[in-house]
């Protein structure tokens, strides 16, 4: 997913989302230790995708602690 469509997500359904990609992390490292994944960069792109929803999770929350401070 790129940024722009996970910027339009909100907070929860990010959190639900991060929660996805980590099972699917998790199943991608586990078909490969056995031997049967074939795109081995699928992992990356996971791995990067769950960077960029956690980026988003924490300028999200730092919007919104600062729309309450200030």
């Amino acid at each position: 997913m790129d940024a722009k469509a996970l910027r339009e997500l909100t907070t929860d359904e990010l959190r639900d989302r991060h929660r996805q990609f980590k099972e699917e992390l998790f199943n991608l490292r586990f078909q490969n230790a056995i031997g049967q994944l074939s795109n081995t960069s699928r992992i990356k792109e996971v791995r990067r995708t769950i960077a960029r929803v956690l980026t988003i999770i924490q300028e999200k929350e730092s919007a919104a602690g600062r729309g309450v401070r200030g």
